[in-house]
């Protein structure tokens, strides 16, 4: 009876005004709060870079300005976010896709590694085309982005025709290549983990898609989930 109960106002508190607020504050505060620490970063780097590394510097202009121009969107996307019309219901579901979303960023917190020049250039065009990618797909969702496994508006144009998932997908080469640059046991088992949640977050985010929107169902047989040729 007591679950019940708690089950209930859990799901009255998800589709209040306020729930929605505050989720949309949580998610444009981080965003802030990760462009402005970027920036500062590129300041730095741009007037120290490692004279042992001559291109480092050089090679992460470009890459902090597309992961700054990624999150500057997406803070814009949650502000202009439009009223969900459907919305995972329990707690599984909203952890997963907040860990999901930061988990990789707790990278910073690990020390740096010193790639070869091979090495690093992968690394470095992982991070730029994943980014890049990203805001593109976000400048496309506009309204309809949503941090939590939410229904807001069906996409299936531009690179949602190639998969469903472009923007995890785009974040997973980004996260990929950052690992890279702070390559440990550690920071491995946290991408691990992170992938993990985003493949709960894609999960749960079907589920709501194929109850709020019947042709989902049959998008979802004619397009790939994340990677072509991958269903």
């Amino acid at each position: 009876m007591l679950s019940t109960l708690n089950g209930s106002a859990l799901t009255r508190l998800q589709k209040s005004f306020a729930y929605d607020v505050v989720m949309r504050l949580l998610a444009l505060a981080w965003s802030v709060f990760l462009a402005l620490a970027l920036a500062v970063e590129l300041k730095r780097d741009w007037h120290a870079a490692d004279p042992a590394l001559p291109g480092a510097g050089v090679l992460n202009i470009p890459i902090r300005l597309s992961m700054i121009a990624y999150l500057v969107i997406l803070a814009a996307t949650v502000v202009v976010r439009m009223p969900p019309l459907g919305k995972a219901r329990g707690a599984e579901p909203r952890v997963s896709a907040w860990l999901g979303s930061v988990l990789i960023t707790v990278l910073v917190l690990f020390p740096r590694r010193e790639l070869a020049p091979a090495a690093g250039c992968v690394s470095t065009l992982l991070v730029l085309v994943g980014a890049s990618i990203a805001a593109v797909v976000l400048i496309q969702l506009r309204g309809s982005f949503s941090i939590m496994a939410e229904a807001l508006q069906l996409t299936t144009s531009g690179a949602y025709r190639l998969v469903r998932h472009p923007l995890y997908l785009a974040e997973e080469a980004s996260g990929i290549g950052a690992v890279m640059q702070f390559l440990s046991i550690w920071t491995v088992m946290l991408l691990v983990a992170q992938i993990v949640c985003q493949i709960r977050r894609m999960t749960n985010e079907e589920i709501v898609l194929m109850e709020v929107f019947p042709e989902y169902s049959n998008y979802k047989q004619k397009t790939f989930r994340i990677i072509p040729g991958l269903h």
